[in-house]
């Protein structure tokens, strides 16, 4: 049976905040900000969303073992760590490279929710997708249900359209989002309203534009991802610092700190009509910042 644990959400811990900053105020455009970060303190962010279909499958189908994917810093990771102990479930990662000499925060907080990890070759990691090769994990652990690298698949996207369910959505001109595997932003796509738009920032170089089976709303604005995934350049960080003294809210160097450079800069821009109603969606992700040594950010 679904824990109970993981399915109520108190819907006080994500209400939209508004930024009150001067510059927003004299282009007249309003930005709130969706706190998913606040929802868990472990699954964090839209990782609740993207992993409680998946979930919901494995338990109906009677599967007793989670697979997944991700890096050493993984949220996805940690978050599935967490959910599949409190859905009863074993959990196996399968973790990006050699293992490390020193164990990041992130693998040892998983293994402390009591998922076995598998460091595997990049080589290998890279066969993440290939039917055969699921096939063949699964093969080696009986009852075994897979679930994509950072929650992805039909189930993910399903989740991730339920955000929509958290904010009145009439109240909006355009959503924003972090993009990396594009789940949550195909979810947020089912869930926008007729001419609402739709803004993924993807935090990787060369991403591709959404499908066309996307709505036409759907736009890609894809120059901030400061040098690729999780790079760390300081004027990254100095936005970050800056942002967080401004308006209170911690953002991560991965997602959440481009999404808000990116909502501000295009403001700037002037990419946004004076009268716009902005929606940043803050995912999560915190705890990847506790790979950066201390004193990097000031939150």
């Amino acid at each position: 049976m679904f824990p109970a644990e993981l399915k109520i959400i108190d819907p006080t811990t994500i209400a939209p905040e508004g930024l009150d900053l001067p510059e927003l105020r004299a282009m007249r455009i309003g930005v709130d900000v969706l706190r998913l970060d606040k929802i868990h303190p472990v699954i964090s962010g839209n990782k609740w969303f993207k992993l409680r279909e998946h979930l919901q499958i494995a338990c109906a189908g009677n599967y007793r073992h989670i697979l997944t994917f991700g890096g050493a810093w993984s949220n996805h990771i940690v978050a599935t760590a967490y959910a599949a102990r409190s859905s009863g479930l074993r959990a196996t990662g399968f973790i990006r490279g050699e293992e490390p000499g020193t164990w990041s925060d992130t693998l040892v907080a998983a293994r402390s929710f009591g998922m076995d990890l598998k460091f595997i070759s990049r080589r290998e990691y890279a066969a993440k997708d290939d039917p055969a090769f699921l096939r063949q994990l699964a093969g080696e652990a009986p009852g075994g249900y897979v679930i994509p690298e950072g929650g992805g698949g039909a189930p993910g996207i399903k989740g991730s359209a339920d955000i929509g369910q958290w904010f009145d959505r009439t109240r909006y001109s355009h959503i924003l989002c972090a993009m990396g595997t594009g789940t949550m932003f195909r979810g947020l796509a089912m869930a926008s309203l007729p001419g609402q738009i739709l803004i993924g920032v993807p935090v990787l170089k060369g991403m591709k534009a959404p499908d066309t089976s996307l709505p036409a709303c759907c736009r890609i604005e894809a120059g901030y991802h400061f040098g690729g995934y999780a790079r760390r350049p300081e004027n990254l960080f100095s936005f970050m610092r800056q942002f967080y003294r401004d308006t209170g809210i911690p953002t991560d160097f991965v997602y959440t700190g481009k999404l808000c450079f990116a909502a501000l800069d295009l403001a700037r821009k002037g990419y946004f009509p004076a009268g716009s109603q902005l929606l940043v969606i803050h995912s999560g992700g915190l705890q990847g910042n506790r790979s950066l040594p201390p004193g990097a950010l000031n939150f």
